[in-house]
C-alpha cells in the first residue's frame, strides 16, 4: 500500500505498518460559513480520532467541542472515506508512524460557541490550532491541510 504524509511523499507500507484509527469529521454550516480549523494557514475540518468503546457520534460532538469551542448537536453520517497517512514528530523515515484512518463526516447543526470550551491536546497547541468561519463561497480557494481533500463532500451538501 501507499500512504502519504502532509508533504505528498509516498511511503510503501505494508498491514504490518499500520495502525488503525477511526475518526469522526464534523461539517458545521452556519450564515453560509463552515467551520473549519486553521493549522498553519492550511485548512481541516474539527474532528479527530474515535476512541475504542466511544461512539462516533459522540465523538464528534466532542472533537468539534474540543478544537472550536463549539457546541453542535444531530451528527448525522454522510459520507465515509479511508485514507493511509504517515506522519512523525520530524516527519522523515524511520521516525514516521504509517496509519490507515477511516474517516466519518457527519453534518451537525450548530448551537452556540464558547471560547472557554476549547481544549486543545499538546500537538494542537504546538501547531496552533485555531477555529475560523470560512465564507462557503471560498471553499475552492482554501488551501487543505490534510491528506484528504474533504471539499467534494462539504460541495455535495451545500450545492446539491
Amino acid at each position: 500500500m501507499i500512504s502519504k504524509d502532509i508533504n505528498g511523499n509516498e511511503y510503501e507500507v505494508t498491514s504490518a505498518d499500520l495502525t488503525w484509527r477511526p475518526s469522526a469529521y464534523g461539517i458545521v454550516v452556519h450564515d453560509n460559513k463552515l467551520l473549519l480549523v486553521k493549522e498553519n494557514g492550511k485548512f481541516h475540518l474539527p474532528g479527530g480520532g474515535v476512541a475504542i468503546g466511544e461512539d462516533p457520534k459522540l465523538a464528534v460532538l466532542r472533537e468539534v467541542k474540543e478544537e472550536t469551542g463549539c457546541t453542535i448537536i444531530h451528527p448525522k453520517l454522510i459520507d465515509v472515506a479511508s485514507s493511509f497517512f504517515s506522519y512523525g514528530a520530524d516527519d522523515t523515515p524511520p521516525n514516521l508512524q504509517h496509519v490507515q484512518s477511516l474517516l466519518l463526516y457527519y453534518l451537525c447543526e450548530y448551537v452556540s460557541t464558547d471560547p472557554g470550551d476549547i481544549h486543545l491536546d499538546k500537538y494542537e497547541k504546538a501547531y496552533g490550532l485555531a477555529a475560523e468561519w470560512v465564507d462557503i463561497d471560498k471553499l475552492d480557494s482554501i488551501i487543505v491541510g490534510t491528506t484528504v481533500d474533504w471539499r467534494p463532500v462539504i460541495k455535495q451538501i451545500v450545492w446539491t
